[in-house]
C-alpha cells in the first residue's frame, strides 16, 4: 500500500479512536460538577470513571479474540455503534447509578475501538513503519486528551454538562462512514470458529469481582472485613478456574502460552503500571485543579494542557524516530525514567504550589507516557506469532486498562480517606461558629462546589485536596519504577519490515515479524560471505603475486584439457 492508501485506511480508525478518547476525557473537567448536581459522593465519582474502565478492561480480550475469528472491519463498526448508543444514553442520566450504567456501554464500545484499531493497523503496516503511524495514534490520543477536558469545560459552562455526552455523536457517525468507504482488508480464509464462552465468562467475572472489591473497600466496608474476604477469595477461585479452562480450550480467549514470550510478559507488566499513570493523572489532576485551586471546568482543561502537550510531542517525534532508525530500546527506557521523575515531582503538590512548576511536572510525566504507551504495543506485535496478533494486542490493552482501573479505584479510595481525615483535622482547628458552618456545607459527605463555599471553608477543602492528590501521585511512584525495570529487561529485537497480512500469507501465521527480520539479516550475511569468497577465489590459483591473469587462464585451460584426457 502507498502512504496515501495507508492514511486513507487509517482515517476512520484515527477518528474512531479520537471519539473514544474524547468521550472519556470530555467529562474529566466536568465530573465534579456532574457528581455534585446528581448528589453523588467520592465513591460515585470514582465509580463513574471505574465503570467505563471496568467494561473496557473486561471486553478487550473478547474483542481481540473475535478479531482473530471474524471480520475486523465489521467488528470495529459494531464497537463504534455500541459506543454511540452508550454516549447518547449517558446524556439523559438522572442520577449517578444510571450514569454509571450507561458509562458501562461506553466502555464496552471503547474496548473494541482501543484493541481493534491497533490490530487493523498491524494488518496493513509493518513494525518498522508502524512507529510513525503509531505516533499519529499518539498524537490523536493527545489531541483528544488535551481537547477533551478543554472542550468539556467550555460546553459545561455554556450549555450544561449533559452536552458532554452528545457532542461526540456526529464525529462517531462520520467515523463509521469513513471506515466503510476507506478500510479495505483482505479476506482471511474461513475456518471453524470455536469461541471459549466459559473462559470469557470466568475471566470477566473474576476481574469484575476483583475491581468491584477494590472500588468498594474503604467506602462501603473496611479493607479487612468479611466482604473483603468473600470477594477476594471468589475472585481468586474464578480466575484460577479461568486459567484451567484456558489451558484446555482449543481457542482460548488469552492463550497462556504467550507468557513464555519474554517480550510479551515484560510488556504486560509495564502496561499495568503505565495504565495507572495514564488514567490516574487525567482523573486526579482534574480534581486537583478544581477542588484544590478553585478552577472552573474550562480553566481546569487549560491548566492540564502541559501534560497532554508533552504526550503529543513525545509520541509523534519519537514514533517517527523509531521508524527512521529502527531503534526503540533507548527511547522506551528514557520514557520510563521520565515517568518515574514526573510521578515524584507531582507527589510534591500542595494547594499553593506554583502553577508554572505544576505545568512542568505534568509535561515531564506526559512526555514519559508518550514514549512508552504505543511502543509497548509495537514491540509485542513485532515479537508475537502473527496468528496470535489479535489476542496479543488486546492483551496489552487489557492489562493497561486493568492497571488503570485498579489504580484509579485504589488511589481514589486513598484520596477519599486522606481528604476526609484532613478536612476533619482542619475543621477541628476552626472557631466554634465556623465548625457549625462546616457541618452545614460539608456534613453530607458529598463533593462540594468550591465556588459556593464560604471563604473560611474554601481553604480547608483546597488544602485537603491539594495535599491529598500529591500523596496519591507519591503512591504511584513504585509502579512507575516497576515499569522502568520491565522495560530495561525487554529483549532488544529488531523491527520487522512485513505487515501482518504479508506474514500470514508467507508463513501461515507461525512466524513473527522479528523472525522475518532475522531471516533477512542472515540472508544478507550469507550474500556478503559468498561475495567475499568469490573475490578471494582467483588468488588461490596464482603461483606468484605477479603472475598475470592471462597466464592463469592459459594454465587453467591446459589443466581442463588434461582432465578431459584422463
Amino acid at each position: 500500500m502507498t502512504q496515501r492508501q495507508v492514511l486513507e485506511a487509517l482515517s476512520g480508525l484515527l477518528l474512531g479512536m479520537f471519539v473514544s478518547i474524547l468521550a472519556g476525557t470530555v467529562v474529566a473537567t466536568s465530573l465534579p460538577v456532574i457528581i455534585s448536581e446528581l448528589d453523588g459522593d467520592q465513591s460515585a465519582y470514582t465509580w463513574v470513571v471505574t465503570s467505563t474502565l471496568l467494561a473496557t478492561t473486561v471486553s478487550t480480550p473478547l474483542w481481540g479474540k473475535f478479531a482473530d475469528l471474524f471480520d475486523r472491519k465489521l467488528l470495529i463498526q459494531l464497537a463504534l455503534g455500541l459506543f454511540v448508543v452508550g454516549s447518547a444514553a449517558a446524556g439523559f442520566s438522572q442520577d449517578t447509578n444510571t450514569l454509571i450504567l450507561f458509562r458501562v456501554f461506553q466502555g464496552l464500545g471503547g474496548g473494541g475501538l482501543a484493541a481493534l484499531s491497533q490490530i487493523i493497523m498491524a494488518d496493513i503496516i509493518s513494525p518498522r513503519d508502524r512507529g510513525k503511524y503509531a505516533g499519529l495514534f499518539g498524537a490523536v490520543m493527545a489531541v483528544g486528551t488535551v481537547g477533551g477536558p478543554l472542550l468539556g469545560g467550555l460546553v459545561t459552562d455554556a450549555f450544561g454538562w449533559r452536552w458532554n455526552f452528545f457532542i461526540a455523536l456526529p464525529i462517531a457517525i462520520v467515523a463509521i462512514l469513513l471506515l466503510q468507504s476507506t478500510l479495505h482488508l483482505p479476506r482471511h480464509p474461513k475456518r471453524t470458529v470455536r469461541i471459549d464462552y466459559l473462559g470469557a465468562v470466568l475471566i470477566a467475572a473474576g476481574v469484575s469481582l476483583l475491581l468491584i472489591w477494590v472500588s468498594l473497600a474503604g467506602h462501603q466496608f473496611e479493607w479487612a472485613s468479611v466482604p473483603t474476604l468473600v470477594m477476594v477469595v471468589g475472585s481468586v477461585v474464578l480466575l484460577a478456574a479461568a486459567v484451567i479452562v484456558e489451558l484446555k480450550s482449543p481457542e482460548p480467549i488469552i492463550p497462556l502460552g504467550m507468557f513464555r514470550n519474554r517480550t510479551f510478559t515484560l510488556s504486560v507488566i509495564a502496561s499495568i503500571s503505565v495504565g495507572v499513570s495514564m488514567f490516574g493523572t487525567s482523573v486526579f489532576l482534574a480534581q486537583y485543579m478544581q477542588l484544590a485551586r478553585g478552577a472552573t471546568p474550562t480553566e481546569s482543561g487549560l491548566l492540564t494542557i502541559p501534560m497532554m502537550a508533552g504526550l503529543l510531542i513525545s509520541s509523534t517525534v519519537f514514533g517517527g524516530l523509531i521508524s527512521r532508525r529502527g531503534k526503540w530500546k533507548a527511547i522506551m527506557v528514557s520514557g520510563s525514567v521520565l515517568t518515574v521523575v514526573g510521578s515524584i515531582l507531582l507527589g510534591t503538590l500542595h494547594y499553593d504550589t506554583n502553577l508554572i512548576l505544576v505545568g512542568v511536572y505534568m509535561a515531564v510525566l506526559g512526555a514519559g507516557i508518550g514514549m512508552l504507551m504505543q511502543n509497548l504495543v509495537l514491540v509485542v506485535q513485532n515479537s508475537i506469532e502473527v496468528r496470535n496478533l489479535g489476542v496479543a494486542t488486546s492483551a496489552i490493552t487489557f492489562f493497561r486498562s486493568l492497571g488503570g482501573t485498579i489504580g484509579v479505584s485504589v488511589l481514589g479510595s486513598i484520596l477519599g480517606t486522606v481528604v476526609a481525615q484532613s478536612i476533619k483535622e482542619n475543621i477541628a482547628a476552626l472557631k466554634p461558629a465556623d465548625q457549625v458552618l462546616a457541618g452545614t456545607y460539608l456534613g453530607s459527605g458529598t463533593i462540594p462546589q468550591i465556588s459556593e463555599l464560604p471563604t473560611v471553608l474554601k481553604t480547608v477543602v483546597e488544602s485537603a485536596y491539594g495535599s491529598g492528590v500529591g500523596f496519591v501521585f507519591l503512591c504511584a511512584v513504585p509502579l512507575a519504577v516497576v515499569t522502568l525495570i520491565a522495560v530495561v529487561f525487554l529483549p532488544n529485537v529488531p523491527l520487522g519490515t512485513l505487515n501482518a497480512v504479508q506474514l500470514k500469507t508467507q508463513t501461515g501465521g507461525r512466524s513473527t515479524a522479528a523472525d522475518k527480520a532475522r531471516e533477512r539479516d542472515d540472508a544478507s550475511d550469507m550474500l556478503i560471505d559468498v561475495s567475499t569468497a568469490s573475490v578471494a577465489l582467483p588468488a588461490v590459483g596464482l603461483a606468484h603475486p605477479t603472475e598475470s591473469a592471462q597466464t592463469v587462464s592459459s594454465r587453467e585451460s591446459a589443466d581442463q584439457a588434461r582432465g578431459g584426457d584422463r
